[in-house]
């Protein structure tokens, strides 16, 4: 972390930087943790030009998440930029042990959470999913906006990489009769094992959002792809806020998403799942 943006810091926040470490923060993002005499807190370094908007999106998202005032979620601080160096300064929240009932609590929040609903899917501006734009233009249509805002700018990317795909137009007629017309919900958009904390109290916290008003399914759906979530908290889930009928058969339509997230990130280890996505539904 260099020492210009230290004393940037130091300036906004009228307090002493007495340490800096360095913490795990993935390919986007440098991360680290700050100590003054008062308090310990994260902040988050990129690139401005390259990521231009990231954190004021990121620091939207979590006070979103913040104002339903269900699960725990760092308090922004500060968001800005010196230079090119674009900053996202965060509450730390110290690490815990689970709590035995630490699934079930997570699985009755989560339902709490995505009872948060707007007349519309969609949010007040586009954001980021990892390192690429999410687009979050509002429609009353969950189909609609999951195909546009979602589905066809990752197959538009794929393409302009060199990726090819057949009948998408088709395939986005079929996967629309099969999408229910359940209400928007508050999702967090990016739900995978990576981006929840245990709190010092043992309690879930919530970090990292893409969020959106979108199908709640896209959460379940995420959670399930890559795993790391107990059965228990999907059981108590479902008491509090039961999934409509078919949602597993329809998890591969949301997983299509992140799928093509990954392969835009990643490469074509995905490729074989989304054709085979596309093959079932075209």
């Amino acid at each position: 972390m260099s020492k210009r943006l230290i004393k940037h810091l130091e300036n906004l926040l009228s307090e002493r930087i007495i340490s800096t470490k360095s913490l795990s923060g993935g390919d986007i993002n440098e991360v680290f943790s700050l100590t003054t005499n008062n308090r310990e807190m994260v902040v988050k370094v990129n690139s401005v030009s390259k990521f231009p908007g990231m954190f004021k999106a990121e620091a939207r998202g979590l006070q979103e998440l913040i104002d339903a005032t269900i699960f725990k979620i760092p308090e922004v601080l500060l968001f800005g930029k010196d230079a090119d160096v674009s900053f996202l300064l965060l509450e730390y929240i110290k690490s815990g042990n689970k709590t035995p009932d630490f699934w079930s609590i997570f699985g009755e929040r989560l339902a709490n959470l995505h009872k948060q609903s707007k007349p519309y899917f969609g949010f007040e501006g586009d954001n980021y999913i990892g390192s690429l734009p999410q687009y979050n233009s509002k429609y009353s249509s969950a189909s609609e906006f999951y195909i546009t805002q979602r589905l066809q700018p990752q197959f538009e990317m794929a393409i302009k990489r060199g990726f090819s795909f057949s009948s998408l137009d088709s395939f986005y007629v079929a996967i629309e009769n099969e999408i229910s017309d359940e209400v928007s919900s508050l999702i967090h958009g990016d739900l995978w094992s990576g981006n929840f904390i245990i709190d010092i109290n043992g309690f879930p916290c919530l970090i990292d959002p893409a969020v959106a008003y979108a199908p709640r399914e896209m959460d379940i759906s995420m959670m399930h792809l890559f795993g790391g979530f107990e059965h228990e908290l999907f059981e108590v889930y479902n008491d509090i806020f039961p999934l409509i009928d078919g949602w597993k058969k329809r998890m591969e339509i949301w997983q299509l998403y992140y799928l093509l997230v990954h392969l835009n990130l990643f490469g074509d280890s995905y490729l074989p799942q989304i054709q085979s996505i596309l093959k079932k539904y075209s």
